[in-house]
């Protein structure tokens, strides 16, 4: 992974991880199971990350296409491709948080929480 690449693009253009560290991109990274595409010539375009045990849950994060490679079907093929991914078939549910791209997402069979009100996180303040 172009971990310079990704983290200028979580820390100065996603909106979920403005201002995140090097150090904690870094960490994010060695913690979590990372795709990339890379074009022919090398150069990484897109990127996400998953955490998960591989059995119960997983959740999917950091997800993003260069803004000059939008557009043209990478980030599908790259959702296709996790989704796809051998290790991940066994488990039973993936979560993720989006503010723009509910219609991409529900291409791939995501839908909104059910029984919302049976969910709770614990955030950091």
């Amino acid at each position: 992974m172009d971990i310079s690449l990704v983290h200028k693009y979580l820390s100065e253009e996603s909106y979920w991880a403005k201002g995140r560290s090097k150090e904690l991109v870094i960490k994010s990274i060695e913690n979590a199971l990372c795709f990339g595409v890379f074009s022919k010539n090398g150069e990484q375009v897109a990127f996400a990350r998953i955490a998960t045990d591989f059995v119960v849950f997983a959740w999917l994060m950091d997800v993003f296409v260069v803004e000059h490679h939008q557009g043209k079907g990478i980030g599908r093929m790259l959702l296709k491709h996790i989704f796809d991914y051998p290790d991940l078939q066994n488990v039973n549910g993936i979560g993720l948080r989006t503010n723009d791209a509910h219609s991409l997402y529900k291409e791939f069979g995501f839908e909104t929480i059910p029984s919302p009100e049976t969910w709770m996180i614990k955030m950091k303040k």
